[in-house]
């Protein structure tokens, strides 16, 4: 790895927990969609003293649901996009089978600096389709959990370390938590992309992608046809052997456990981070700092790298190509099909 990879790692904390010195008040920044998620980016553009917001819903909507000063547009983004002025950030947050469309629409409508929800689409077919339509545009997923202070503290502890020998995750889901009446029957059916990813995406920018990988699925879901348990062993392409289990019809959480030379870390949950010294036994918490301590973790440093693209080289958001990679490797542990099955 390059001393300016190493360094940029090293670097990726400090940046990530100083951005509130950054000034945002001449932005302006249209959110496409008014659900939960909207509602905490609307929240974080308020922290981050953003004055120009534009929402647009599908039905009517009040300013005062969304905790922020914003012009609020009803009636569906096919009708009010086009005639937009161009916007230093458009965020698309609808439900995701409107993510690929309303993300096309705001390409073909002028927009070029976009933020998409996670995970873009549920097919990778769809990602790719989206990536033909980029000429200079920037789009980036909102992979949230990347723009964790406990993910970009633990990356620079590892290189102090000297590197990552080993990698182990769990992506086990509360199955009994998960809302049933919410979502198309695709995102249940594909939940290992809708919602796994969060981890696995977290693990392989940690060690690499997979350069060799060997999966298993056991078990059966009614909403949930690949499989309720996930098990599986690995080489990274940086050289680094990692393994993961989750089964969802047990008990379990989220997390990511690294072993260096020297130590071994732990996320868990992903937003704390944790060290046991080598010769030890005792996990001790590792102390962070937050730029945006009020908002949903990760949205408000999101938002901060897309508007100030020049931190991008220290904190790199996920580009549509990598977008890809990941669905690809969740259609792999999951065995999920690679097309969408017409109804």
């Amino acid at each position: 790895m390059s001393n300016y990879v190493t360094g940029m790692k090293q670097k990726s904390y400090e940046w990530l927990t100083n951005l509130e010195n950054l000034k945002f008040e001449n932005k302006s920044v249209l959110i496409i969609g008014a659900g939960e998620m909207a509602k905490h980016y609307a929240f974080a553009l308020s922290h981050l003293h953003v004055n120009d917001i534009t929402i647009i819903s599908r039905t009517k909507k009040e300013p005062n649901q969304f905790n922020c000063k914003c012009e609020i547009l009803s009636g569906g983004f096919e009708k009010h996009l086009p005639l937009i002025d161009k916007k230093d950030l458009v965020i698309i947050a609808t439900p995701t089978p409107l993510l690929i469309p309303a993300t096309k629409l705001s390409i073909e409508s002028g927009q070029t600096n976009i933020l998409v929800e996670k995970p873009g689409s549920l097919y990778h077919s769809e990602l790719s389709s989206l990536m033909k339509k980029l000429k200079k545009q920037r789009v980036r997923i909102a992979y949230n959990r990347l723009l964790y202070p406990s993910f970009h503290k633990l990356r620079t502890l590892v290189e102090e370390d000297g590197g990552i020998t080993s990698c182990r995750f769990n992506f086990t889901e509360w199955v009994h938590r998960i809302p049933f009446d919410k979502y198309e029957k695709d995102e249940y059916s594909r939940w290992g992309i809708s919602n796994s990813l969060h981890v696995i995406s977290m693990a392989m920018e940690l060690i690499g992608m997979p350069r060799t990988i060997s999966s298993f699925q056991s078990g059966k879901l009614d909403w949930h046809e690949s499989g309720s348990i996930f098990v599986g062993s690995g080489i990274s392409e940086n050289g680094i052997p990692f393994s993961y289990h989750a089964d969802w019809g047990g008990s379990g959480r989220w997390e990511i456990e690294i072993i260096t030379r020297k130590n071994g870390y732990r996320l868990i949950p992903l937003e704390e981070l944790y060290v046991c010294k080598k010769g030890t036994v005792s996990w001790e918490a590792v102390s962070l700092r937050s730029s945006f301590p009020d908002v949903k973790p990760g949205i408000g440093e999101e938002i901060s790298v897309m508007l100030n693209n020049k931190i991008d080289d220290c904190i790199p958001m996920v580009s549509i190509e990598r977008a890809i990679e990941y669905n690809k490797l969740a259609e792999k542990i999951f065995k999920y099909s690679t097309e969408r099955k017409l109804s």
